[in-house]
């Protein structure tokens, strides 16, 4: 019998590459997407005829209810949020409502319209912030250093709490940092390889970044996200971390980048102050170790393969751009 997923965020990066892998395992797949005068469906274009989309906004009760009563769903993978941290400053209110009080949203709309429906939950290793040990594990103690990761923790906790209080199969993944040539160009590794290929190219002089020691563990996109449903195929809900288990810096990046096209990185990298974070997250390493023992997950693509992969296809990107006449560092850019 085929299965029905609801993708709440099916637009963005996770999202698009989540739809792919459903569709490739024939679930009938809804997406969930807000009113908005300007569309942004440039990841999901090429799948566009092969999904369904339903509008309604995780600010809006009604809608989610709406949602979830049409699409009847047997999984529902909870991606839409306010997910960029340095937006999380400006907007902290915003970033509450969509991120945190969007998931009791989510969660009250399937309590009341499809209780026996799965639930994931995307939580963020942000929630560790001034981390307690090294590496992070499902044990270790949330200490957020951001108003997203301080919204992402509520978000956790509360799926948890709807888990034990209704007994809900509702599952968090705590996902440390995982892109693709599907990442935004405001996440600092898209930001390094549009500039790398831009840069290589001839149509950008320099790169301007923040705090190049800050560490994190990245990963690929599309690893993490067939994680997601492995979750919801458990007989019992759990909560993963799902990490590389290794860790590198903001330097090691560039490094990895410039030197995949030949150039020193240190002749084109300025820093600069003002892009550095109120409170900084030094230093995110996760322990993927339960979920390779539970689920018999293993990242499949390197740190180096990754970066490689995105400067390819920027540069692929960026080439497409210059001979459309559309090389403009001011013109919006679409997603691949």
């Amino acid at each position: 019998m085929q299965k029905t997923a609801l993708i709440t965020g099916i637009t963005g990066q996770d999202g698009s590459y989540l739809a792919e892998f459903l569709l490739e395992k024939d679930y009938e797949v809804f997406g969930m997407v807000r009113r908005s005068s300007t569309e942004n469906f440039e990841r999901i274009e090429h799948i566009r005829n092969r999904v369904t989309l339903i509008q309604a906004d995780l600010l809006d009760q009604m809608s989610l209810i709406a949602a979830i009563s049409e699409s009847q769903p047997d999984e529902i993978y909870n991606l839409a949020a306010q997910s960029f941290v340095p937006t999380s400053w400006t907007k902290p209110v915003l970033t509450a409502e969509f991120t945190a009080l969007g998931v009791t949203r989510m969660l009250e709309a399937l309590r009341l319209a499809k209780k026996d429906a799965k639930f994931y939950q995307a939580s963020s290793s942000e929630m560790f912030g001034k981390v307690k040990e090294i590496p992070q594990s499902e044990d270790t103690p949330f200490h957020p250093r951001s108003p997203y990761g301080v919204a992402k923790a509520y978000g956790h906790f509360i799926t948890v709490n709807y888990r034990e209080s209704y007994n809900l199969f509702a599952c968090s993944g705590i996902l440390f940092n995982h892109e693709s040539p599907r990442r935004g160009l405001e996440f600092v590794t898209r930001k390094v390889t549009y500039a790398v290929a831009r840069i290589k190219l001839g149509v950008q002089d320099e790169l301007a970044l923040g705090n190049l020691e800050a560490e994190r563990d990245w990963g690929y996109a599309l690893d993490y996200v067939k994680m997601m449903w492995m979750m919801l195929q458990q007989d019992e809900p759990d909560d993963y971390v799902i990490a590389s288990g290794e860790s590198h810096s903001v330097q090691e990046l560039v490094e990895a980048a410039f030197s995949h096209i030949g150039l020193n990185w240190e002749d084109y990298v300025k820093t600069d102050p003002r892009l550095v974070r109120p409170a900084e997250v030094d230093m995110l390493i996760g322990n993927p170790a339960k979920a390779k023992e539970k689920l018999g997950w293993k990242p499949q693509v390197s740190f180096k393969e990754l970066i490689e992969l995105m400067v390819d296809s920027d540069l692929d990107l960026v080439q497409r751009q210059i001979n459309a006449g559309a090389a403009d560092p001011e013109r919006r850019l679409p997603h691949r």
